[in-house]
Parts: structure tokens; C-alpha cells; sequence
């Protein structure tokens, strides 16, 4: 499929949601899911660049990102804890 009509199919999808609005609550519950795998990602990203200066990494994955995601900065501090003392 041409990249330009699955661009085009996925913008056209985002609008018919913002103009119709989510009213079913999985779906809301799926996208809140989905933003906090994002921060999640987004917080071990952040960890791993700043990270490199005591030699820190954690990999990003589905898991490390669901833990930091959901649980937050405890979240992120647990996987240090256990980069550093367990592994």
C-alpha cells in the first residue's frame, strides 16, 4: 500500500475522532494505556542518555516501559535499582 493513502487513512481516523470523540470507555482506556507507554519509553530514552555519564542503561522495551510508564519516577527508580543491584 503507498504510504501517502495509509498517511492519508490514519489522519482521516484521528480526525473522525476528534470530531466524534471517543465514547466508548476501552478505547479511551486503550489510548490512556498508550500515552503512558510513550512517557515510558519516553522517560527511559531520557534515563539512558543522561545515564551514560555513571554507566547506566536500561534497554527499552515493552516491559521496562509499561513498569516506568504506570508507575512513574518509582517506576524508573525500581529498574535502576534493579539494573544496579540484582543484574
Amino acid at each position: 500500500m503507498d504510504p501517502f493513502w495509509v498517511f492519508a487513512i490514519v489522519c482521516g481516523l484521528v480526525i473522525l475522532l476528534l470530531v466524534i470523540g471517543a465514547p466508548l470507555k476501552p478505547l479511551r482506556w486503550v489510548g490512556q494505556a498508550a500515552v503512558k507507554l510513550v512517557i515510558g519509553a519516553l522517560l527511559l530514552f531520557f534515563l539512558n542518555a543522561f545515564g551514560t555519564a555513571i554507566n547506566l542503561h536500561i534497554p527499552i522495551n515493552l516491559a521496562t516501559a509499561s513498569v516506568s510508564g504506570f508507575l512513574g519516577i518509582p517506576g524508573l527508580l525500581a529498574l535502576v535499582a534493579i539494573q544496579k543491584f540484582v543484574l
